[in-house]
């Protein structure tokens, strides 16, 4: 499981009014174009890679790259859809906001966890 970036965290806090994709960055350590994938996942699911590179106007080399990052942080999946001709095709579910909101929760609660830790440690020799 991915930790919130400590810097991306204090920059939410001091936010007047962070909204969904500001969370989901922070929480996940992912870049903009990553939650703005996860985003278009969310409207287009079931979506190639390719028709993903064109709804972003990014190349597929980007769009591999971030997929693999969204799945191992738990946003998104791919299954193999096989082709009438014999080939396949990937294809590429987000996972559903209700369930990527819940993995934000655990997320955060884990490593507000930590910290409080890290928190009670101090001047026990840990400073």
């Amino acid at each position: 499981m991915s930790e919130p970036d400590p810097q991306r965290f204090r920059e939410l806090m001091l936010a007047e009014e962070p909204g969904f994709e500001d969370v989901l960055r922070c929480v996940f350590s992912i870049q903009p174009h990553e939650s703005h994938l996860y985003l278009t996942l969310l409207e287009q699911p079931n979506s190639t890679m390719d028709e993903l590179a064109s709804v972003t106007d990014r190349d597929r080399t980007n769009i591999s790259r971030s997929l693999a990052t969204l799945r191992e942080k738990g946003l998104a999946s791919r299954y193999r859809r096989l082709l009438d001709d014999g080939g396949h095709v990937y294809r590429h579910e987000p996972t559903s906001l209700d369930e990527a909101k819940d993995l934000m929760h655990y997320t955060l609660d884990e490593w507000s966890a930590y910290v409080h830790t890290r928190i009670d440690d101090f001047g026990d020799g840990s400073l």
